[in-house]
């Protein structure tokens, strides 16, 4: 007992100082963590303030410091880039991502009490060297957490270096023991190691020839880098002569990497006393960066380093003390029946869900303070039929996370989902459509300040004040799943509301799922046979291909490798150079396309028709492989992807079929109409996007273009080039029609330039006539951008908006890109809400009329419908006119009508 009371004792007694080198860890935490994930409702990106701030308090915890502080650099430019202006030039360019971030971690340290200190011209790793040097001289146990291994040199007994090894989470201790197993030389000679090895991210090249091992033995055999400098002229062989010719460079490396002991700081170890973190402070800016986890992480490990009271964190929601109850049969319809005008049930549920179809192994229920588990397959009479019932009766209401897919796995066990007021993915996704994850636990963590990890049961937090053996951990978190749920969608409604959004769930979003739930369980049938075929035949003009890019060179190559097709096409053939990139030059499609254009090599065509046929048939085989065992396709639909609004698909990809091309047309003919219906009708609007710029302009020229009843491009460029329609050539043509579209697109002169194959001068020239004569569309695409910046979002017709608070970014490119989406998010969100009503309406105009026929399909903007035996005149008229109807536009939108045995033959 004593031996212990000692040890601790001193363990307590003995200052222990963190140093951190601020730059080199907010990198890693960076490159560690997806940009895309991390970002702030007003589009701060925040990964790498997260990543570190969620190491620092690991790091805290872990090793209870007594005095911290952490170090930054200034700039790139030091005494060292005054001796060597090379010296870190290898390093890439600051991510526009990262930009800005820094400033937010020293905001995060001056709340959590924690000094960080900066020097001119010097290097953070000269702070941590100088401070860790006084620290050692007044007998402190020091620990640096860094990523540089220039910090190496300054281990010793009292002092290890924390050197991250995954990206932040995980650090080894780097002691004077470590240091030598992995480099062969004591901590004290490691720059010594460096100097002869070299330090490629600070641009300063070793020996060639030289790796670490030869470095070592060489400064073990001659006691250090001044011993195997004098006895340079005596070592032998290959590596000798190498180090005799780069003398220079080594003892150039020797001065730059040593670390400075002795700057004059403002902060002394005694003054970095760390006495804890400000509860108020960090409640602060923990909301501002919404950090609701790292807030309750910080709260719980670091409890007892709190200073003052930390406020409750807006929109978080505790579970309160609550019963689980584990239903047995019979059980259901009682907890059900009690719970009955409580208000809406979160629900969450387990199981396996593939091609349009699924079944459930668990089915959690959460009431308020109360929450229920049952096992579906384990049901008896009664309680299905309370089951069934509760879930098809539209006033019991409920909240589910991806409710169409919980929809599929209850028709799998015939029961029919009605009642859903909140799916809180698709709610966060319109309160925020740029958010790249949606997933529950994300949105928990966001929103509520819970930590959830669905895949990883014994990890899940149970519910408060819930005692559960090991028998009940799995139901208690799922439980736990279903309550995040429910309190989730009571803050989404809230968030619904000051975005304007609730409507656009109650009346699209969420009836939009209901339909595609049924579309996505019948499926379309496939041609198996046609498809096998294709696939094949696909895979032999790729073969051919091959064989033609060989002959063309009379040389055999590997026309996937980027590095073999560089040393053809540049080194052999002599072509003109691509793109620059840090493995040689670009050989990317676009690149490929280019060099044919201007050189018209047969080996670039037969590259790029290879690629093509291996495209088209990966794409077949991808169909192939989701074709269920009732020979029928169910794509997976997402509404919460584009941030336009639009539906996409995965598994397979329907986006992914080429649509104007002969071979995209043969892999249609592989969707087919189903035994007992008599053909396939395909209904799409006719240039959908120019009518609502019609619309949303105003330009009289436009509407009247379409008014007109003449081809729209047509009609376009004879005003455009001033002649008669009957004269307007076909490039002409061509070229008012990309450029139309390209302006509902947000396409610059340059990028007009590029798809028409000419100067940015003459499509700059064409943008301008085109607006001398569509003078309403040239006003209000000013227009859009600049309400857009003034709101700070764009909005449809409908009210989906898109926030885009980069339009006032002082970084032009990301203002130019935010530019560019308020100039096309207008017109495509208003084409995606208008294809979304007229799928309703179409659907509901379908049961009204009590016909068979049924929606299979929604891709761009085309639906695909299977028709029953004598059905077609019927559901033709109602298509047309309730499609028509969707939207009321200045002009009219017109619908395209097609019948056919197959998707390619029903196309008009």
């Amino acid at each position: 007992m004593s031996v212990v009371a000692a040890i601790v004792l001193r363990v307590t007694t003995r200052p222990r100082l963190l140093l951190i080198d601020g730059h080199s860890m907010a990198f890693r935490a960076f490159f560690a963590l997806p940009a895309e994930n991390f970002s702030t409702s007003t589009g701060q990106h925040t990964n790498a303030a997260y990543g570190f701030t969620s190491m620092l308090i690991n790091v805290l915890r872990d090793e209870a410091p007594t005095h911290v502080a952490v170090a930054f650099d200034v700039s790139r430019k030091s005494f060292r880039t005054e001796e060597y202006p090379e010296y870190k030039d290898g390093r890439a360019t600051t991510p526009e991502e990262f930009k800005g971030q820094v400033p937010l971690i020293q905001q995060i340290l001056d709340a959590l009490g924690i000094q960080w200190i900066t020097l001119d011209n010097y290097e953070a790793d000269d702070i941590l060297a100088t401070l860790s040097h006084q620290a050692g001289a007044e007998g402190y146990e020091t620990l640096i957490c860094s990523g540089d291994r220039d910090s190496f040199q300054l281990v010793t007994g009292d002092t290890t270096v924390l050197y991250p090894v995954k990206g932040v989470s995980e650090l080894a201790r780097m002691t004077p023991e470590a240091v030598e197993a992995k480099y062969g030389v004591s901590p004290q000679r490691y720059r010594d190691l460096a100097a002869l090895v070299g330090e490629k991210s600070d641009n300063l090249p070793g020996v060639p020839g030289v790796g670490p091992k030869t470095a070592a033995k060489w400064i073990t055999t001659y006691e250090g880098l001044d011993g195997v400098i004098a006895a340079a002229d005596a070592i032998k062989g290959k590596a000798g002569q190498s180090l005799r010719d780069h003398l220079s460079d080594v003892m150039r490396n020797a001065r730059l990497n040593k670390l400075v002991t002795d700057l004059e700081l403002a902060s002394r170890p005694e003054g970095l006393a760390w006495s804890g973190w400000d509860a108020e402070a960090t409640s602060e800016i923990f909301s501002v960066l919404e950090f609701a986890s790292l807030r309750d992480r910080l709260a719980s490990q670091l409890a007892d380093k709190r200073i003052g009271e930390d406020p409750e964190p807006v929109g978080a929601t505790e579970v309160a003390e609550a019963d689980l109850a584990v239903l047995e049969p019979g059980q259901l319809a009682a907890w059900l029946s009690a719970r009955a005008g409580t208000g809406r049930i979160g629900v969450a549920a387990t199981g396996e869900f593939k091609h349009g179809a699924g079944r459930l192994s668990g089915l959690a229920l959460a009431s308020d303070g109360h929450h229920a588990w049952l096992d579906p397959s384990a049901l008896d009479e009664a309680d299905e039929n309370a089951l069934a019932a509760w879930l098809a009766d539209p006033t019991a209401t409920k909240a589910v996370h991806d409710a169409k897919r919980f929809g599929l796995a209850c028709r799998s066990h015939g029961w029919n989902l009605d009642g859903v007021t909140s799916d809180t993915a698709l709610a966060a996704y319109l309160v925020r459509p740029d958010l790249k994850s949606d997933s529950l636990e994300a949105l928990a963590t966001r929103y509520l300040g819970r930590e959830l990890n669905p895949r990883t049961a014994a990890a899940q937090p149970t519910l408060d004040g819930l005692e559960t053996d090991g028998e009940n951990e799995a139901a208690a978190n799922l439980a736990a799943l279903a309550a995040a749920t429910r309190d989730l969608a009571e803050v989404l409604d809230g968030e619904l509301a000051s975005h304007n959004a609730a409507g656009l769930l109650a009346d699209m979003e969420l009836p939009v799922m209901t339909v595609l739930t049924e579309m996505e369980a019948i499926g379309i049938t496939a041609d198996v046979a046609h498809l096998t075929g294709l696939e094949s035949t696909f895979a032999a003009e790729a073969a051919e291909a091959v064989a033609a890019a060989h002959a063309a060179v009379d040389q055999t190559f590997n026309l996937r490798s980027p590095k073999q097709l560089q040393e053809i096409l540049f080194d052999k053939l002599g072509m003109p150079k691509t793109k620059r990139t840090k493995t040689g030059y670009t050989t990317d499609a676009d690149s490929l396309a280019g060099l044919y254009a201007t050189t018209q090599h047969p080996v670039l065509e037969a590259i790029l028709r290879h690629r093509d046929r291996e495209k088209l048939k990966q794409t077949v085989s991808g169909l192939l492989a989701e074709v269920a065992e009732d020979g029928r396709i169910h794509t997976t639909y997402q509404q919460n992807v584009a941030a336009t609004g639009r539906l996409s698909s995965k598994d397979p990809n329907l986006q992914n079929i080429p649509v104007r091309t002969d071979a995209g047309r043969r892999i249609r003919q592989g969707f087919i109409v189903t035994e007992g219906f008599e053909t396939l009708m395909t209904c799409d609007y006719s240039q959908i996007e120019m009518r609502i710029m019609a619309h949303l302009s105003g330009d009289e020229g436009l509407i009247e273009a379409f008014k007109s009843g003449e081809d729209l491009h047509t009609t376009v460029a004879a005003r455009v080039f001033n002649v008669e329609p009957g004269s307007v050539d076909a490039e002409q043509r061509r070229r008012i029609k990309a450029m139309s579209y390209g302006l509902a697109y947000g396409l610059s002169a340059y990028g007009l330039s590029q798809q028409l194959g000419i100067t940015p001068e003459e499509a700059r020239g064409l943008m301008e006539e085109y607006f001398t004569r569509f003078g309403g569309v040239r006003d209000y695409l000013r227009t859009v951008v600049e309400e857009a910046r003034k709101a700070g979002y764009t909005e449809t017709m409908f009210g989906r908006r898109r926030y885009l608070p980069d339009l006032n970014s002082d970084n032009r490119q990301r203002r130019d890109m935010a530019e560019r989406a308020a100039l096309n998010a207008p017109i495509q969100g208003s084409a995606a809400d208008i294809m979304k009503i007229a799928m309703l309406n179409v659907h509901r105009a379908l049961v009204a009329a009590k016909v068979k026929s049924r929606v299979l399909l929604q891709v761009h903007d085309e639906l695909v419908l299977e028709i029953a035996p004598g059905e077609a005149p019927e559901v033709e008229k109602l298509v047309r006119a309730e499609m028509a109807s969707a939207a009321e536009l200045m002009v009219p939108l017109e619908v395209s009508v097609g019948t056919g045995g197959d998707w390619d033959t029903a196309a008009h």
